[in-house]
């Protein structure tokens, strides 16, 4: 595979990547916007407790779709390992996103329910997603190392049912 070929692939995979995380992260924007907007004016919470609420009702419905979708081909030997800095990496995004909700409206005094949204929807948001994305696919989902992945593959396949009355001997 030549040099050009090989960058090509690896341009391919992380677009594709980015794209399965933007769906997720899509789904997960509509979760926290709707829960945020019912908190604030549906049950009368402060702004902060209530982005703060639906950060983490939309970490949840996060970490389902990248586990199961986006990242499904990662190591899934450690999934407390994964879990953990999940919730970690998802806290400091937490703490990004409604920091500049918290600091629009408390700190600049833009109060209305256009500016929270946007502090906390667009920008806090758009933010945190940056560093989500780079933490996640960087320390939390992180892919099998080459070998590591073939041999699991391997015993997997040795492992089958249907190859143990066949006579075959496994490797």
């Amino acid at each position: 595979m030549s040099q050009r070929s090989a960058m090509r692939a690896r341009l391919e995979r992380l677009a594709r990547e980015i794209a399965k995380f933007g769906a997720v992260g899509a789904v997960g924007f509509v979760v926290n916007f709707i829960v945020f907007n019912i908190c604030v004016h549906g049950f009368d919470l402060a702004v902060v407790r209530s982005g703060v609420i639906a950060t983490g009702v939309a970490i949840g419905t996060n970490y389902v779709g990248n586990r199961y979708w986006t990242y499904r081909a990662g190591d899934k030997n450690r999934r407390s390992r994964e879990l953990t800095l999940f919730l970690l990496f998802s806290g400091v995004g937490l703490v990004i996103e409604n920091g500049i909700l918290a600091l629009s409206h408390y700190g600049f005094g833009l109060t209305t329910p256009l500016a929270d949204n946007i502090a906390k929807n667009v920008v806090g948001l758009g933010i945190g997603t940056v560093f989500r994305f780079w933490s996640y696919r960087t320390w939390v989902f992180r892919a099998l190392p080459a070998r590591e992945a073939v041999e699991t593959a391997e015993s997997f396949l040795d492992d089958r049912p249907e190859r143990a009355g066949t006579g075959e001997a496994a490797r």
